[in-house]
């Protein structure tokens, strides 16, 4: 039988709407779209890397609740609240991730909140960082 764990941080918005941070089924992790507001002092960035980063932190805490990390991410999603921050969600996001490459969705819906400029959602799986990695470049004739 799976084993499902759940992790909540105590966010009012997971209480209200019944929903968990992270939800793990065996080696397999989901986390749940994720704004930039710091925990310990429930203040958003203004400034946009910032807040990317924040939203990063805030994922790697999840993920490490159950042993994982963002090097273990597989797949994730970045929503941009303005498609004129493209370049600069991309570049912080870029950074925290080289190496990792997961797959990407991105895309410009309106947030839930007008004081989040990204929210990302991230799929990891537990142990992909230390598994045999096959890169397959298509671009290369």
């Amino acid at each position: 039988m799976a084993k499902i764990v759940k992790v909540k941080t105590g966010s009012p918005t997971e209480k209200h709407g019944s929903y968990s941070r992270l939800v793990a089924v065996d080696d397999w992790i989901f986390v749940s779209n994720t704004a930039g507001r710091n925990p310990a002092t429930k203040q958003i960035p203004d400034d946009l890397t910032e807040q990317t980063n924040q939203v990063l932190d805030n994922i790697e805490t999840a993920l490490s609740a159950v042993d994982a990390s963002l090097a273990d991410v597989i797949s994730a999603k970045v929503f941009i609240q303005n498609p004129d921050d493209l370049m600069e969600v991309v570049t912080a996001y870029g950074i925290r991730m080289r190496g990792v490459e997961p797959t990407l969705t991105l895309t410009c819906p309106p947030l839930g909140l007008a004081e989040y400029k990204v929210e990302i959602e991230v799929t990891a799986y537990r142990g992909a960082a230390e598994a045999e990695t096959l890169e397959i470049d298509l671009s290369a004739g």
